[in-house]
């Protein structure tokens, strides 16, 4: 499946942004999603992600409270609403589709988007 982010950008700390990622395969409820960014100099790190159904929600501790993750399967969209935003969110944002179940685990995605640059200043 491929993978189209956006919705990145430079916000103030204390702002919002939302981030979406649409799919390009129709069968789009077969994969569950999930969002990760890496910062520079650091390695991947999970965000937030959601079950084929939308039903299941896992959160990364930094994101719980302040970030949502929700799609729509009629419109093979995922996003991520993200709020009360700090400069330590600064990362490329990725969406990621796999077939299993497990969540959080970059390794086990096979499909990823190009990133979406989020920029928090201070």
């Amino acid at each position: 499946v491929q993978l189209q982010a956006s919705g990145g950008g430079l916000v103030q700390t204390g702002g919002s942004l939302r981030l979406s990622c649409a799919a390009s395969e129709r069968t789009f409820d077969i994969y569950a999603m999930a969002w990760f960014r890496q910062a520079p100099g650091k390695g991947r790190e999970f965000v937030a992600g959601i079950s084929r159904s939308g039903i299941r929600t896992d959160y990364a501790d930094s994101a719980k409270g302040r970030f949502t993750i929700s799609r729509d399967n009629t419109k093979n969209t995922v996003d991520l609403q993200m709020n009360s935003l700090t400069p330590e969110d600064t990362a490329l944002y990725y969406c990621a589709a796999r077939r299993g179940t497990r969540l959080d685990a970059p390794e086990l995605y096979d499909s990823w988007g190009q990133g979406t640059q989020v920029t928090v200043s201070s």
